[in-house]
């Protein structure tokens, strides 16, 4: 008997002990966040906070393309695995727009400083400053497409709140309006960039305060953003942050990817051969990849792990395996030089023509109208791929 009450005693201090032990915190998940602001642009708000997260952490805001959520974004763009890694909040403004909730980056009221999508997105980075208790020194934000030039206009309308961005697929802030959203897309709108670099700093008069440094992505063959609107953001931020238009280095990335930086390093544009239109992922599991493969999140390289040491939230680990800038190779000779009309390019299969605009195949440079009367020069520099220019 005095056994038995001895084994009935331990057990049930076991018992004791094991209630009063801390319960585990559950891990954590996307939740959504209400009574953020007055949220003119009838924007959701979506918050990933890593737990334990300590006061003063930094966060990203990421903006989804048309179509996705910010559940999809979460889920396959890879940036939870780096925010747990390293430890930073999560910030995804969520367009609401129906059909295909495209955040507003072409309509007046939503672009403009104290107004619309733009505030919502403010007052979204303002709260969860506040509530997560953030670095407001350390807040980055990137997006996708329509959230891309969402981006754009972030720092354009808000250049305070944001300590570096990465546009993905997107447009120059103000490409549209005045311009239609389709010949942003398709054209570019080409503007020299002192015209562009005005028009950011147009949309905060006055302001004198740091600017965010800019991380551009663009696949080389993207047929729903054209191309060239890379070329038209690195003109627009070069000449905002003060920097030369052309790359002070270049050096080769996983995934057929080109990274060229501009000054010392306050802008880069990362350029993927052979790419579509989407976020750039690499699944797996070794420490430069993330990512889930999909509509519109394409496996070539996983931009979030550089984009995480662009935006200096790797702690000490610098850039990472990032190779040493190599200076840019010499241009290959042209294999032919051809000056013609566009429409006589494209029936000499030397270019192509979508929505009355001609186009150089292989590189896709925009040529202007397709009719008889623009004239261009193209130079052949491979099988089947033709570059304006001079010959």
């Amino acid at each position: 008997m005095n056994g038995l009450l001895s084994r009935t005693a331990t057990a049930l201090l076991l018992c004791l002990a094991l209630i009063a032990l801390p319960v585990a915190s559950q891990a954590a998940t996307l939740v959504r966040v209400t009574g953020f602001g007055s949220n003119p642009g009838a924007l959701n708000m979506w918050a990933y906070v890593p737990d334990n997260l300590p006061p003063g952490s930094p966060a990203v805001v990421a903006l989804h393309g048309c179509t996705q959520s910010a559940s999809a974004y979460h889920t396959n763009s890879g940036w939870r695995k780096f925010a747990d890694q390293h430890g930073f909040a999560l910030i995804y403004p969520e367009a609401t727009t129906a059909p295909t909730n495209c955040f507003q980056w072409f309509q007046e009221g939503d672009i403009r400083r104290g107004q619309g999508e733009a505030l919502s997105i403010a007052q979204m980075v303002a709260y969860a400053t506040s509530t997560y208790r953030l670095d407001p020194a350390r807040i980055s934000i990137t997006g996708l497409s329509a959230g891309g030039a969402m981006t754009a206009v972030m720092i354009a309308t808000y250049p305070e709140l944001f300590h570096a961005a990465s546009i993905v697929a997107g447009l120059p802030y103000r490409c549209s309006p005045p311009a239609a959203t389709y010949t942003c897309m398709l054209g570019p709108v080409s503007k020299s960039p002192a015209d562009w670099g005005s028009l950011v700093r147009a949309a905060y008069a006055g302001y004198t305060g740091p600017r965010p440094k800019v991380a551009i992505w663009q696949g080389q063959a993207d047929y729903t953003v054209n191309k060239a609107n890379g070329d038209e953001l690195r003109d627009q931020f070069t000449n905002v942050l003060g920097l030369p238009t052309t790359p002070a280095s270049t050096a080769s990335l996983p995934g057929g990817t080109t990274m060229e930086t501009y000054g010392t390093g306050a802008l880069r544009y990362y350029k993927i051969a052979g790419m579509g239109h989407g976020t750039p992922v690499d699944p797996g599991g070794a420490a430069d990849q993330c990512g889930t493969a999909g509509a519109y999140f394409l496996d070539t390289i996983c931009s979030a792990y550089h984009d995480t040491r662009f935006f200096d939230l790797a702690g000490g680990t610098g850039p990472g395996p990032d190779p040493d800038p190599t200076p840019t190779p010499t241009p290959t000779p042209p294999l032919g030089c051809f000056t013609a009309s566009n429409y006589a390019h494209t029936q000499a299969g030397r270019a192509h023509q979508s929505g009355g605009y001609a186009y150089a195949n292989g590189s896709n440079q925009p040529m202007g109208l397709w009719n008889t009367f623009v004239i261009t020069t193209l130079r052949q520099t491979g099988p089947n791929h033709y570059e304006v220019g001079t010959c």
